[in-house]
């Protein structure tokens, strides 16, 4: 008997029967190529979803990946589904092959893109996006190639259960579902606790498997049945290689990127959190973008903070937005009439990170302890929209407007609600990156506060991790430069202040600039232009 001959006869046209009776009646080799569609669902998500995650984290803007890595997979798997048209014979066989392939390639791809990502010199941000999407396209193609060949070997060899209407509702139901699973799965469970490279690998050994109870299911009709089943031990003994030195392999990976001792990473539900240390100092980096280096963070923070706390007099309300580092509050503590501090962050393990390890309490001073602050976990756009509390300085310190999500938070919407949580004689602050590299970024950000009828004041301090750094007051009435300062700071000064409103030639105001909206984030585009030239 031929591997493709029926090995039932047809039912008579007229005699369809219903779903209940047919799984009634379904046998185990049945009941296990449906669970396998269930399964293959599952790995070709988590794929998809690993290499969104990988770009958004080695490329920034997780938006622009996530957009186009889903539209470059789906493609791919329409292209996969169409090419099954030429498969006709040995279909077992192929799907067999299949299964080793998808389980082997997908599995691999986040340890793969992991180390060329480290391997490769600094700047070749094009060999990586070849790279990347290249796999994408190749595991795009061969999920696609999975559902048809399933769907023909149950209606080839078991088709005397099925009608054609059932067929497909069956195998599109645990197709769906399998997808489910993994979407609330992969980033509430898989990601935190096996991390992308252990998750890739571990959906590897769930398509070997797959392709070892086809082996086993069809052990009879297989021509090569031995060749197939040694290409099964040899699969899932590299998968297990690889589970085995995942970890090597992450932290060797994450050592050469950030060319330091890690001292902790994690994977949360909005971003990746690595803290290195060398002989400088201590780094905090998020999703591969450096947020601050222990050794000239205090320029930053003290240019942030100051200008605005102490040209309001004597603040007793103050809210941070972002900043889950502490240590802009650590500079907010240093006013004797400050009451209360909001501090508005949108991920808890920043702000448990940096309240419970020593060194980093160490770095801001157990600002997070503070009986007069208040933390707050939630997206600062919805909780302003919540909250009518008024302020007598907003300290807003997000990170740079790299993708939508981020730039929402730069828009002219969101400053019409600072505006309406500041009091008539408070002062706002915004980190507006730098005026030297992205000149019109900067200034778009002067011009979207504008926009909304508030006072802008842009300043500029030199901080030597990141160059020129860029940041605009917002408030009713024009800033003056203050009287007194905090003692022991080691960075702003009352004679160095005016300096700092001061912007030479190849900082100046540029001409036609728009205003940021959500209907047009241009700013994130303007972002996007200017410092991609740097790569």
């Amino acid at each position: 008997m031929s591997q493709d001959s029926p090995t039932h006869a047809l039912p008579p046209p007229d005699a369809p029967e219903d779903l209940e009776a047919v799984a009634s009646r379904a046998s185990l080799p049945e009941v296990l190529l449906l669970a396998s569609v269930f399964v293959i669902a599952a790995c070709g998500l988590v794929y998809e979803l690993a290499a969104g995650a990988l770009a958004s984290y080695l490329l920034g803007d997780s938006v622009l990946q996530f957009s186009t890595i889903i539209g470059s997979y789906l493609f791919a798997m329409g292209l996969g589904s169409w090419l099954s048209r030429f498969i006709d014979r040995q279909l077992v066989a192929h799907f067999l092959r299949l299964e080793l392939l998808v389980g082997v390639i997908g599995g691999l791809m986040p340890a793969a893109l992991f180390t060329v990502h480290s391997l490769l010199p600094p700047g070749q941000v094009m060999a990586f996006r070849v790279l990347l999407y290249a796999l994408v396209l190749v595991v795009g193609t061969l999920v696609g190639l999975e559902i048809p060949l399933v769907m023909r070997i149950l209606k080839r060899h078991f088709r005397q259960r099925y009608a054609l209407k059932e067929l497909v509702s069956q195998v599109l139901t645990f197709d769906y579902l399998g997808a489910l699973l993994v979407a609330l799965a992969f980033p509430l469970v898989l990601v935190p606790q096996l991390g992308l490279v252990r998750t890739g690998l571990f959906f590897g050994l769930l398509n070997v498997a797959v392709a070892v109870w086809a082996l086993w299911i069809f052990r009879a009709r297989l021509r090569a049945w031995r060749s197939h089943a040694v290409a099964c031990g040899l699969s899932v003994l590299v998968l297990l290689i690889g589970m085995a030195g995942a970890d090597h392999l992450s932290t060797w990976a994450e050592d050469r990127f950030y060319g330091e001792h890690i001292l902790f990473k994690e994977s949360s539900d909005y971003q990746r959190i690595v803290v290195t240390q060398g002989q400088g100092g201590t780094r905090l980096f998020l999703n591969g973008n450096l947020q601050f280096h222990s050794r000239d963070e205090y320029r930053y923070h003290e240019a942030l903070v100051h200008p605005a706390m102490a040209a309001q007099g004597a603040p007793r309300h103050v809210l941070v937005l972002g900043g889950g580092d502490g240590m802009a509050v650590r500079e907010i503590l240093r006013y004797p009439t400050v009451e209360q501090i909001t501090l508005v962050e949108l991920d808890p393990h920043m702000t448990t990170l940096f309240s419970t390890m020593p060194l980093l309490r160490q770095l801001n001073q157990d600002a997070l302890l503070s009986r007069k602050l208040r933390i707050v976990n939630a997206d600062a756009f919805g909780w302003l929209e919540q909250h009518p509390t008024m302020y007598d300085v907003i300290i807003i310190d997000f990170p740079d407007p790299s993708n939508f999500a981020l730039g929402k938070l730069y828009t002219a919407s969101f400053y019409k609600l600072i505006d309406l949580h500041l009091n008539a004689s408070g002062f706002a602050v915004i980190q507006s990156t730098s005026p030297l590299v992205a000149p019109r970024s900067f200034w778009t950000v002067v011009n979207t506060v504008e926009s909304v009828g508030l006072t802008a004041t842009p300043y500029h301090a030199h901080v030597p991790s990141f160059g020129e750094w860029g940041y605009v007051l917002a408030s009713r009435r024009p800033w003056v430069t203050p009287r007194s300062l905090p003692d022991g700071l080691r960075f702003i000064s009352l004679d160095g202040l005016p300096a700092l409103m001061n912007f030479p030639p190849d900082m100046a105001r540029p001409e036609h600039l728009e205003v940021n909206r959500l209907s047009n984030q241009a700013l994130v585009h303007e972002f996007e232009r200017e410092w991609g030239k740097l790569h």
